[in-house]
């Protein structure tokens, strides 16, 4: 049996209803700045609860215009966390800012009681990451930043839909930056990004940002980027706009059953599923759990047509990139991140898995274990 990583042939085998979409936009040809990015914006916005959503060229982008924005610059110090996508820190680096990292929790996200002794004079701003679509918590970060009057931007690219007790993501701190790369749980055809906030005057700087820096088509107020949604990802955008509830549901449905299956008795000895936080909606852009011998189990998923993968076998502080950007951590310096890289590995968890899928997904990890 084959269980694909990737969902998106299964996700776009009745594509007409975009397509004719588009080739309404064809009578237009508003590829920049169309009435559907507009429409886009405001159903991101109403669906996270935000006064403002803002669409840019990608997630990245959305981290970067936002940390702009706060008034992160070079030289600055932005404190993070390295189990993270190499995009996060170089949203940081992009900016000729200097990331500062602290480790993990279990759960894999931010260890916020590390937060507090990794700030400086020279701290700028903090970037939490909702990794694997698991918030931060979001409650004590806030405290640590207003009690050092520091701005927060919230890297939720991974997160559309986690939310911590019915608050979403990305309104915590004073932006949110969210991906809709295809394989994020609300995508498109090819990148793009979004940006909340409830500040009006981040909204008023970020508009500016993302185009140029013009506020009107002759007057440049600053110098900005070129970083604006497409009209045609739009479409897309609005288009599944409307069912990402559903597809969240199920993702987070098929994560349960995962966990049950895991957790039974017969493989305790052998794989651990992180603690589930009350109150913290989770929804597993990716479904990550504790592997003895990873790499052998791994090979053995792979082997039996199962697509699973590792986020990732490198925590970012131990990338070259940073190495070259004269950061100077050495292995050893965050533990439980460096752990997780050598331990964790992550299964397919997309809404178009069948039940018989997801079962032969367990009986293959029970067969690595307890046949060998």
């Amino acid at each position: 049996m084959k269980v694909e990583y990737s969902y998106l042939k299964d996700q776009f085998a009745s594509p007409e209803p975009i397509l004719d979409a588009m080739r309404e936009q064809l009578t237009r040809c508003e590829f920049t700045f169309g009435k559907e990015m507009v429409e886009f914006e405001n159903h991101f916005a109403k669906y996270t609860g935000a006064k403002y959503a803002l669409g840019v060229g990608s997630g990245t982008d959305a981290l970067k215009l936002s940390l702009k924005a706060v008034g992160v610059g070079r030289g600055d110090e932005v404190v993070t966390v390295t189990q993270t996508f190499i995009a996060t820190v170089g949203a940081i680096a992009e900016l000729g800012a200097i990331p500062v990292f602290v480790d993990s929790n279990d759960d894999f996200s931010m260890n916020v009681d590390q937060v507090e002794a990794a700030i400086t004079p020279g701290t700028r701003a903090i970037l939490p990451v909702h990794y694997s679509g698991n918030p931060v918590d979001m409650k004590k970060l806030m405290k640590i930043a207003g009690k050092h009057n520091l701005p927060v931007v919230e890297d939720a690219c991974c997160a559309i839909s986690a939310a911590i007790n019915g608050k979403h993501v990305g309104n915590f701190g004073q932006a949110g930056g969210f991906s809709l790369h295809p394989l994020k749980n609300l995508n498109v055809w090819g990148d793009g990004g979004v940006v909340i906030t409830n500040s009006k005057a981040v909204y008023d700087k970020l508009i500016l940002l993302r185009n140029h820096g013009l506020a009107t088509r002759d007057d440049a107020e600053i110098f900005g980027y070129n970083s604006r949604l497409d009209t045609v990802q739009a479409i897309v955008g609005n288009y599944l706009i409307e069912q990402v509830e559903d597809i969240t549901n199920k993702r987070i449905a098929n994560a349960n059953y995962y966990d049950r299956e895991l957790s039974a008795s017969v493989l305790k000895e052998y794989v651990r599923v992180p603690e589930r936080k009350k109150g913290f909606r989770h929804v597993y852009h990716m479904y990550m759990f504790y592997a003895k011998r990873r790499d052998g189990l791994l090979k053995h998923l792979c082997d039996a047509g199962i697509e699973a993968k590792v986020h990732y076998p490198k925590a970012v502080h131990m990338q070259n990139c940073c190495k070259n950007y004269g950061l100077k951590y050495k292995p050893g310096d965050f533990p439980v991140a460096e752990n997780q890289c050598k331990n964790i590995i992550t299964l397919p968890v997309h809404q178009h898995l069948r039940q018989e899928q997801l079962d032969y997904v367990i009986a293959k990890v029970k067969e690595f274990y307890i046949v060998k």
